[in-house]
Parts: C-alpha cells; sequence; structure tokens
C-alpha cells in the first residue's frame, strides 16, 4: 500500500502559476507509475500527467508546453508545475500512485486538492 498527501492547491488568476506536490509513503522507484488526474465539476475524472519509475513521462493535449511532472526520489515526492493556467484547468486535482504486484495494477489515491482559474 501507499499514503498520498497532496499540497499546493489553490486560486490563481488566468495565467498565472501553481506547483502541486504530492508525498508518498514509500519509495517512488518501488512504484511504477506516479500521476495527476483532474476532475472537473460534472466532468469524467481525466489524466493530466504522468511518470515511470524509468522517468517516462506522459501529458494530456491540453496541457503540453504548460505543465511539467517531476519528482523528488529523496524525498519521496512527485510534483506538477503548472504554468500559464487556463479557467479551463479549474479541477480537483487527484495524485495516483500504481503498484505492479505480480504484474497485476493497483491504484491508490490521494484525497485531491483544489485548483480555480479565475479572475
Amino acid at each position: 500500500q501507499v499514503q498520498l498527501v497532496e499540497s499546493g492547491g489553490g486560486l490563481v488568476q488566468p495565467g498565472g502559476s501553481l506547483r502541486l506536490s504530492c508525498a508518498a509513503s514509500r519509495s517512488l522507484y518501488s512504484i511504477y507509475t506516479m500521476g495527476w488526474y483532474r476532475q472537473a465539476p460534472g466532468k469524467q475524472r481525466e489524466l493530466v500527467a504522468a511518470i515511470t519509475s524509468g522517468s517516462s513521462t506522459n501529458y494530456a493535449d491540453s496541457v503540453k508546453g504548460r505543465f511539467t511532472i517531476s519528482t523528488d526520489n529523496a524525498k519521496n515526492t512527485v510534483y506538477l508545475q503548472m504554468n500559464s493556467l487556463k479557467p479551463e484547468d479549474t479541477a480537483v486535482y487527484y495524485c495516483n500512485a500504481q503498484i505492479l504486484v505480480l504484474l497485476t495494477p493497483y491504484d491508490y489515491w490521494g484525497q485531491g486538492t483544489q485548483v480555480t482559474v479565475s479572475s
């Protein structure tokens, strides 16, 4: 198992920046993939960005060039740097950890952090 604690959400004006953090309760080297998802009111949860233990990254088309996912393995923490924020980025952002057990994936989620982009 793994516990995930997110921080860094808040209210920001369009064009502004925020950095989300997600601290994991175990080494990131033991986690197959770490990712950030978001869910806006009335919409399905969607992948924003993900990074594997081998440092391969994947981004939603809507955030490419604006968001960057990164890790600090010494702190067991994954970050999401969000620049040039738009009102449509408003959502609850969730940290996700996927662990493989005998090739079966298990997903763990943080509690979510609200990001609101508004003037």
